[in-house]
């Protein structure tokens, strides 16, 4: 599946979707079956109320998220590789040109304040998923140059998916003698792309950024709002993408020992 075709999967399987479908359902099963068909809608509806709540979303991404590295105690690695998380098309600010966007952004500028402290060589990684005309990875190798001055070493620019991050940056390092590395993505991203790289041979010490903070509970944290329903989604992304994952590792196994 592509792309495209992965995201339209996921619209439907993570919030608000999936809970708009269970609410359509509640109510068509209401025409037959009132009481269920009341009990599902109502079921959805709450679920729907709670993950729109900063209160819950935010404690359910810290429960995922890893914990951040400590320099004192990490494994050394032999390399820093930074995954792209999407890009910023035409900034008028730039000319109109394509940049990275802020979750890119964010990475990268941990990526370079983690590379001043090892002086490790970098890769980036990051293809052009949406089909546009520059790869990720040629606009993170920019922004790092320019904006950090931060030399990039290696540029994977291929990839359209997080399990194509790992094998592609693989075949790149292996080829380097470099088997351990710094993983630099976001904190709620982590979980997922530790599996994938791990499985394509790497080393990995987790290196996540852009962690899910709270400056303080109030009223408002108990109100709906698009950025918690957003926050809700990415953790149930996430969720899926790792069984997902795991589900492919465990079937290809099982295969090759037929």
């Amino acid at each position: 599946m592509n792309w495209l075709g992965h995201h339209a999967l996921g619209a439907l399987l993570t919030p608000p979707g999936s809970l708009i479908l269970l609410i359509a359902v509640g109510l068509l099963l209401g025409i037959r079956h009132p009481r269920s068909g009341r009990t599902l809608a109502w079921v959805a509806l709450v679920i729907l109320y709670l993950l729109s709540t900063p209160l819950v979303s935010t404690a359910l991404l810290q429960w995922w998220e890893p914990a951040p590295l400590d320099a004192g105690t990490a494994p050394a690695a032999q390399a820093i590789v930074v995954l792209g998380g999407g890009a910023y098309f035409r900034a008028p600010e730039y000319g109109g040109g394509d940049t990275v966007n802020r979750r890119t952004l964010a990475r990268l500028r941990y990526t370079a304040r983690l590379q001043r402290a090892t002086h490790l060589p970098v890769l980036v990684s990051g293809g052009a998923p949406e089909g546009n005309a520059h790869p990720e990875a040629m606009m993170m190798k920019a922004v790092l140059e320019q904006d950090f001055n931060i030399p990039v070493a290696w540029v994977e620019d291929h990839s359209d998916t997080t399990l194509q991050n790992a094998t592609d940056s693989y075949a790149i390092l292996h080829a380097a003698n470099i088997d351990t590395i710094y993983l630099v993505t976001s904190a709620r991203h982590m979980p997922r792309a530790v599996l994938a790289f791990t499985r394509a041979g790497f080393h990995v010490v987790a290196a996540p950024t852009q962690f899910t903070t709270r400056y303080r509970t109030t009223l408002l944290s108990m109100l709906p709002n698009a950025r918690a329903l957003r926050n809700s989604a990415s953790l149930a992304w996430e969720t899926i993408g790792v069984a997902w994952y795991q589900l492919q590792f465990f079937l290809a196994d099982h295969k090759s020992k037929q």
